[in-house]
This record gives C-alpha cells, structure tokens and sequence, in this order.
C-alpha cells in the first residue's frame, strides 16, 4: 500500500470553448495526499482521455504542470490543468509513477472521473 491518495475536482470553462467547432474545455484539479509513513515523489504521469464517440487520447510524460513534486507524509501536492474534447461529455483515468526514497517505484491509479458540461447532467 502506497498511501497515496488522489482527489479530483473538474469544471468545464465555457470560455474557452467552441461548440460551433466541436472544441469542450474542462478544467481538473487533482489533490495527490501522502497519507503514508514515507515520502515519494512524483516522476511521470499517464491519461487516458475519451470523449463521447469513444476517442482516445493518451498522455504521458515526466510530472505534472511542469513538475515533479517530492510529498512527504501527511503534506499533499494540488494543481490544476485541463482537457481539450470534441464532445460535451467525456471521461479520464490514468496514473502516476512515483519514486520511494530508497529509489523503488510505485504506480498510483488514478480513478475514472467525468468531464460533462452542466447541461448534460440530469
């Protein structure tokens, strides 16, 4: 067991997109909280991103927003970043690689959640 926990938050910014052009903004915030007994720190990150007619994306690459952030037990790591769709409702899943202090690595699943803009939902 890892104690890693993920929390997740999404928004669809209506601003930034374009129905006429088939373009659904939706932003996520991810909490990631250490709630073991020791540290570890995120490498590398990796989504997979479907819309509405099936589509996958997938994503991967070192860190989150740019970084790697190292969590030590009971501190949590927050940012936010954003999807891109062609359809109003969609959904992510994915992972988080994450390096022990002794150098051994953990992946961390990160659960399917839902990208719907609010008319959508019932």
């Amino acid at each position: 067991m890892s104690g890693i926990e993920i929390d997740i938050e999404t928004r669809y910014v209506e601003r930034e997109s374009n129905p006429e052009e088939d373009r659904y903004v939706f932003a996520y915030t991810i909490t990631i909280r250490n709630q073991g007994r020791e540290p570890g720190q995120l490498l590398n990150r990796h989504w997979w991103i479907t819309d509405g007619q099936g589509e996958v994306q997938e994503v991967e690459g070192p860190g989150v927003v740019g970084q790697q952030p190292h969590i030590p037990p009971g501190q949590a790591f927050r940012y936010t970043s954003a999807a891109v769709l062609a359809t109003p409702v969609g959904a992510m899943h994915g992972s988080y690689e994450f390096k022990r202090e002794d150098g051994s690595l953990f992946d961390v699943p990160i659960p399917a959640f839902s990208l719907c803009i609010p008319s959508m939902i019932h």
